[in-house]
This record gives structure tokens, sequence and C-alpha cells, in this order.
């Protein structure tokens, strides 16, 4: 990934949720991105992180975007200014200062037509997206991508929903046949996805016996990710008896 300039950033709106009387810009938000990276960490973020992204990045840590994202608050038109600049941490900054009640499915699947890594991904479901009323729809449409980070987005979504207590359990005993429909799935992402939300789903008390159950039976399918989708959810299971 290469080291990005700040030189063309274009400045946010004005609108803004946060108390401050006005919004930092686009431009202000990315130096104090690049103040805060170095370039071991971007280096890192492939070798170590297996974060691979045709998007430049400056190497900035999470928990300094967090700090930033504090500061600054909830923007729906910062986020999307933010995430219309390419930059990898920019895209990480905007799934923490939008607001949830603004994002639209048409947004979404914008955002989505980006996805190339799983942070940017993960980072998206688990603070944003499943915030959204917007997320079941979504999941089951992401479900039947054929892009491998998109379709990962759909089992982050379903098991950020389901770690962070936002549905309902008929819904998620539901969700269950999505995951056993991609199963088969090999592709890597897609594949840790998938075990993510049945591991996720199993975590609640009243539907660990469903989600052992589909466990149970993807460890003895023919198909190699379903095995192996079924056994690693399964270890995870054990750890809670």
């Amino acid at each position: 990934m290469a080291k990005p300039s700040t030189t063309a950033a274009k400045a946010a709106p004005k609108t803004r949720t946060a108390k401050s009387a006005e919004p930092p810009d686009v431009a202000t938000l990315l130096a104090e991105l690049e103040r805060n990276g170095s370039s071991k960490f971007r280096a890192d973020l492939s070798a170590r992180y297996g974060i691979v992204t045709k998007d430049p990045a400056f190497g900035t840590p999470m928990a300094k975007i967090k700090l930033i994202a504090r500061k600054v608050g909830r923007d729906h038109a910062l986020a999307e200014a933010l995430w219309k600049t390419r930059i990898y941490e920019a895209r990480l900054l905007a799934s923490l200062v939008d607001e949830p009640e603004r994002v639209t499915r048409a947004q979404m699947n914008r955002w989505a037509k980006d996805f190339d890594n799983w942070a940017v991904v993960d980072t998206l479901c688990f603070n944003l997206f499943d915030r959204t009323p917007h997320a079941f729809a979504q999941i089951a449409t992401w479900s039947k991508s054929k892009d491998e980070f998109v379709k990962r987005a759909a089992f982050a979504l379903l098991a950020s929903l389901a770690l962070h207590g936002r549905a309902q359990d008929e819904e998620l005993l539901r969700a269950l046949s999505l995951i056993e429909r991609a199963s088969g799935d090999e592709r890597n992402f897609v594949k840790k996805g998938v075990s993510w939300a049945l591991r996720a789903i199993g975590r609640k008390p009243s539907l660990r016996a469903a989600a052992r159950a589909l466990a149970q039976r993807l460890a003895k399918s023919e198909q190699a990710a379903a095995r192996w989708t079924g056994r690693d959810a399964l270890r995870e299971f054990a750890k809670q008896a």
C-alpha cells in the first residue's frame, strides 16, 4: 500500500451532530491520521495482519483512530467525505463518525462496491452497519454476492448483530439457513466470516443448541469448507461448556 498524500482532500460539509460548532475538515483529519501513523505499522498491515488493499494507507493504529473519532463526534456528511478519500484509515474513521440512523441501503451498497479487505468490512459492520435498520435486509442480499468481501460482509454483519444483542432470537435462528447455504464457499475470507457468524450466534445460551446442531452437521459434510466451519465452531462451543 502506498503512502497517501493529503493535499487533494476536499473539505467536509458543515452539517454535523457533534456539539462543537464547526467540524474539522477532511484535510485536517487526514493530517492527524498521518501524524499518528508509521511506516512500520503500515508494513504490518499486510505482513502481520493480512490486510491487503489497493487503497493508500498511513499505518495508523485503530486505537489512535478511535481517539480521533471521539474528538470529532457523529457527522454523516463528514463520514461520506472521508470515505471518498479512498484512504484506508479515513474509511475506518468514517465507520466511527457516521450516523447509523442516516445510513441508507443505497449507501451501504455503494460502499460495499469498494470492499477489498477484511478489516474495512469487519470494522464497518461492527461499528456502523449493525446499528442501522437495514442490517438483516443487507445480510440476505450480500450473502448471495459473488464478490468475496461483499459476501464476507453478510456474515460479519450477522456476527456483529449477534454479539451486540441487536437481533431477536427468531431472526438469528432463521439466519442459520444462510450460514448453512454459504458454508461450502472455499474462499478464505468468506469461510472465516461464516464461521464467525455461527460462533457468535452460538454464544447466546438460548441459541446454543441450534448452533451446535448445525455445527455438528457441517462437521460431517462432504465439502471441505463446511467441515472446517463446523469443526471451528464446535471447538469454540466446547470452551463454553
